[in-house]
């Protein structure tokens, strides 16, 4: 598996994901898988509020990002302050997948949404469906 980017404009473009994870072992574990698949992670973060500014900052091409946060922001609010403010793709991680969460979560159009505990495999299909999808949707908006 690689993560190099397929179009034409920049072939040898490396992909670039910011984790928000709360769980210092899952964090290090999705660290660990995303870098073995030839992705760079640009940071981490364990609250909202340090998500933001962060992911702001470094604009990665991806977020993944667990619902459940500790601090005053959970990973829904999180994703809709980042919405306002940048055009990144969000994925979600989460061990709980309820209709209600569900539908909370498809209010701030999420670009996946990854069950707990996950696979590498489904990590990286999930992150290159995410990035293809928010290509084409910019496309369409250009």
């Amino acid at each position: 598996m690689n993560a190099q980017a397929d179009g034409p404009e920049d072939a040898r473009a490396v992909t670039t994901v910011f984790i928000v994870e709360d769980e210092v072992l899952i964090a290090m574990e999705l660290e660990d898988h995303l870098t073995e698949q030839g992705y760079h992670v640009l940071g981490t973060a364990m609250h909202g509020e340090q998500a933001i500014p962060a992911i702001l900052a470094t604009r990665p091409d991806v977020v993944v990002m667990d619902i459940h946060l500790a601090g005053k922001l959970n990973g829904i609010e999180t994703a809709a302050a980042i919405a306002e403010r940048a055009d990144i793709p969000i994925i979600f991680l989460s061990a709980f997948s309820d209709a209600e969460l569900l539908k909370k979560a498809r209010e701030v159009q999420p670009f996946g949404y990854i069950i707990k505990p996950f696979e590498p495999r489904e990590l990286h299909a999930t992150i290159q469906m995410a990035l293809y999808k928010h290509r084409m949707e910019r496309a369409l908006r250009d």
